[in-house]
């Protein structure tokens, strides 16, 4: 029976599972675990190389750097749990991060400022303004209203005939200030209409499948 380890490796990285050779920067780690939290949970085996081969956990302190990066530099601490495996004659951390209900969660850097990460395949990215309103706002008590203007229905008939657009493309198209297009794009992500997808180089925003059913029900 292959080792949970060995299943995992097979897996490669992605979403919600990162290779690391060692630890040794405290900061650099807590971009990931706030990423994982912020995002869909994950996993972090260390000890592991980005090619999948086992190098095996050099000391105890990699184990304290994770655990001072979850309390020291991520803001609120990020929760997690450590399993340690043997294979190989290797040690193996599997440090295991939940998807957090109090995002988001905010990674220190070096310089002493607080940025957001989340995790987009097998990297982790910078949150936009956009995205950041969004979490802040899920779990707003007083709901999401939304006014159905010439911005609005420009949207939505944009997105019905074309795959996707940009916030400058909005911008520009619908004529609407920055500040109205980023409030009307919030307003659809949080209710769901809208999905915001990234690449390395560009954020753009398609229909929420789903919400393409419901749309006019």
């Amino acid at each position: 029976m292959l080792h949970h380890i060995t299943k995992l490796i097979a897996e490669g990285e992605h979403q919600q599972l990162d290779f690391k050779f060692e630890i040794s920067d405290a900061h650099k780690i807590a971009r990931t675990l706030v990423a994982f939290a912020n995002t869909d949970g994950g996993r972090l085996l260390v000890g592991v190389k980005d090619n999948g081969i086992l190098a095996g956990v050099r000391s105890e302190e990699e184990y304290y750097m994770v655990e001072a990066a979850a309390k020291m530099y991520c803001k609120p601490a990020i929760e997690f749990t450590v399993k340690e495996w043997n294979l190989n004659k290797k040690t193996i951390l599997e440090v295991i991060i939940p998807k957090s209900v109090s995002r988001p969660h905010l990674a220190q850097q070096k310089e002493g400022n607080w940025l957001a990460y989340h995790r987009v395949k097998d990297q982790n990215f910078l949150v936009n303004r956009i995205l950041m309103r969004v979490w802040k706002l899920e779990n707003a008590p007083s709901g999401v209203y939304l006014k159905f203007t010439e911005p609005e229905k420009f949207l939505l008939e944009y997105l019905e005939n074309n795959p996707s657009i940009t916030l400058s493309k909005f911008i520009r198209l619908a004529g609407v200030t920055r500040k109205k297009a980023e409030n009307i794009l919030v307003r659809f992500m949080l209710l769901k209409i809208l999905q915001m997808n990234f690449t390395e180089n560009l954020t753009f925003f398609t229909l929420n499948p789903a919400a393409k059913l419901t749309e006019n029900g």
